[in-house]
């Protein structure tokens, strides 16, 4: 089969298609033909060893997944003798960076925990466009920022992937969501049913007189203590994504701060997960919540679409098709 294959960690053009070796399931995994897979940042930080700590996870000197890619779209080809929640034939989607990754490739074998049936009104594009992000987004959201109907929530980077599904999911809770994007993703986050849309060009939301009980930053570079200000007495900040120095400072001094006052900050990494796979299936086939496609690559152009993502540009999600 053919699949994208690296061996060293560095930029982009480390990537190449190669031939190699179908997998064949285990007893408890499933074999599924991919149709479709997608970039997150999760795969940025797995090809370029980067921030330094994430090698003790991934690798010290060298890459220890050869195959990289986390979200699947595709077809179930064959089971394991211990599979009992799929049957060949079918559809699927799920995220594999928590069982060693290997997404970007014709075929994976992954654990039958690993996914779920792909929503019915979605194509295998859309779905593959879920998974990492969509969780990412809930979990962050209902599990750290404790979301409740009519919390103010503010999305910092609310139009790109994680962005995106957070604004649709903090709507789908009940909150009343604000997105700060730049001027071209304004009616991107109007489309998509956020209440208020600041427009960082023109506007600071840090330099305004709003407060907010749930703050996700998903990108950006305010200092933490920008944050704290502008969250409402026992507000929750919760960190995702951002710069390097943002999120040196979740780590260290969120917990102090947490300790030191009534506002709790801190970083969140995403957990793949089944049940919340489910719980996003229910959203995508209600239609709360809808992915948000900018650009389709081929596998072949995997690198291609890997140097457009880390522009850290994208209108929602990047997807590769195979």
């Amino acid at each position: 089969m053919k699949a994208i294959v690296y061996k060293k960690y560095g930029p982009p053009d480390v990537l190449e298609v190669k031939e190699v070796e179908k997998p064949i399931p285990k007893d408890n995994q499933v074999l599924v033909k991919v149709h479709a897979t997608s970039v997150n940042f999760g795969n940025l930080v797995l090809l370029k060893g980067e921030p330094f700590l994430a090698r003790f996870a991934f690798g010290l000197f060298k890459p220890k997944y050869s195959i990289p890619g986390g979200d699947i779209a595709g077809t179930v080809e064959a089971v394991g003798k211990n599979v009992t929640l799929f049957q060949t034939g079918d559809e699927v989607f799920g995220d594999l960076s928590g069982c060693g990754w290997g997404g970007y490739a014709e075929y994976a074998a992954v654990p039958e925990n690993a996914i779920a049936l792909k929503p019915a009104n979605l194509s295998f594009e859309e779905a593959a466009a879920v998974p990492m992000a969509g969780v990412t987004a809930l979990q962050s959201l209902r599990d750290k920022g404790k979301i409740q109907p009519g919390k103010k929530v503010l999305i910092n980077g609310a139009s790109g992937g994680v962005g995106t599904f957070a604004v649709q999911i903090a709507k789908s809770f009940g909150a009343e969501v604000t997105g700060v994007c730049s001027t071209r993703n304004v009616e991107i986050l109007q489309s998509l049913g956020a209440d208020h849309v600041i427009d960082y060009t023109k506007e600071k939301f840090t330099e305004n007189n709003y407060r907010y009980d749930v703050i996700l930053g998903v990108n950006g570079h305010q200092p933490l203590s920008d944050y704290k200000r502008a969250l409402n007495q026992n507000g929750i900040f919760v960190h995702v994504g951002g710069s390097e120095a943002q999120m040196f400072q979740a780590m260290t001094l969120g917990p102090w701060i947490s300790k030191t006052s009534n506002k709790k900050m801190g970083s969140f990494l995403q957990r793949p997960n089944q049940h919340d796979l489910l719980f996003l299936k229910e959203l995508l086939e209600t239609g709360e919540v809808k992915p948000v496609i900018d650009r389709k690559y081929k596998l072949s152009d995997v690198s291609e679409a890997f140097s457009y993502f880390e522009q850290g540009h994208a209108q929602g999600k990047v997807v590769i098709t195979i």
